[in-house]
């Protein structure tokens, strides 16, 4: 179907501001949040939505249960580009992103041969989190720094990356089954480009930080593809996406508060 060009203009302006508010976060407050909110359902949400739309509720909600799954690759693409990408400047970015695409397009491939339901899909990436956090445990938290803050060439190349990576993917959908639709809407459409621009600008230690709390944050997104695809087909796109992100981020409330929770009785302070 030929998709109207309102909602081609509404998908580049909304792809650019969920990336631009993750850089902001990330100069202003930590890579250790901006990890954390890089698990949230903000470019998975978008993809998944716009399939909706142009497509139907259906084959989106059907997607989403692939996408389940589908954060295993994006956790793998993570690992990939940890260990790949350990030099400064564009050489440390070009094979991050070699070694990350590698492993994600690996993860796929194997993903796409098995036909996953809600509960196969939640628990295979379940393990994963589990062994990537488990993985990541010596990887030292960086902060930005003052190495200076992003041009505006950096910015436009943010964006612009975003958006491609959002049309490629809700493109793709229009000539692929529900299956690899959904792996692809579990890529880090917003996570992948803040790690090039964090790595150009900052270095490779705070990317490595990135990676390291983003499983921490893969409850939310679970949550709401598990949410959407359930919902979807009898509550429609607008209330399903919205219902999506209230559970999204009851997930990640309760996340953080047990983390509190843990570090307080880690290191209790001293009456």
């Amino acid at each position: 179907m030929d998709v109207p060009v309102a909602w081609q203009v509404a998908k580049l302006l909304v792809s650019i501001g969920v990336v631009l508010g993750l850089a902001a976060i990330a100069e202003r407050l930590s890579p250790r949040i901006a990890g954390l909110l890089s698990g949230y359902p903000l470019g998975t949400a978008i993809a998944l939505f716009f399939i909706g739309l142009e497509i139907s509720p259906d084959f989106a909600a059907d997607s989403a249960v692939h996408t389940l799954a589908g954060f295993t690759a994006t956790l793998a693409l993570g690992g990939g580009y940890l260990l790949c990408g350990r030099r400064e400047g564009v050489t440390g970015i070009l094979s991050g992103t070699l070694g990350g695409l590698a492993c994600w397009l690996t993860a796929s491939a194997l993903l796409a041969q098995i036909d996953f339901d809600r509960i196969g899909g939640t628990l295979v990436t379940l393990v994963a989190i589990g062994i990537f956090l488990w993985l990541y445990r010596q990887v030292p938290d960086r902060r930005t720094g003052g190495r200076g803050s992003l041009s505006w060439a950096g910015v436009l190349f943010r964006a612009l990356l975003a958006a491609a990576i959002i049309f490629t993917i809700t493109g793709l959908a229009h000539v692929l089954p529900p299956a690899w639709a959904g792996l692809l809407a579990a890529f880090p459409v917003t996570m992948y480009p803040f790690l090039v621009i964090l790595h150009l600008t900052h270095g490779p230690g705070p990317v490595a930080t990135v990676i390291k709390h983003y499983p921490a944050g893969l409850g939310s997104l679970l949550c709401y593809a598990l949410c959407v695809s359930l919902v979807y087909p009898t509550l429609g796109l607008a209330l399903g996406t919205l219902v999506g992100f209230a559970v999204a981020t009851a997930w990640l409330w309760l996340w953080t508060r047990l983390q509190a929770y843990w570090q307080r009785s880690r290191h209790p302070v001293d009456a």
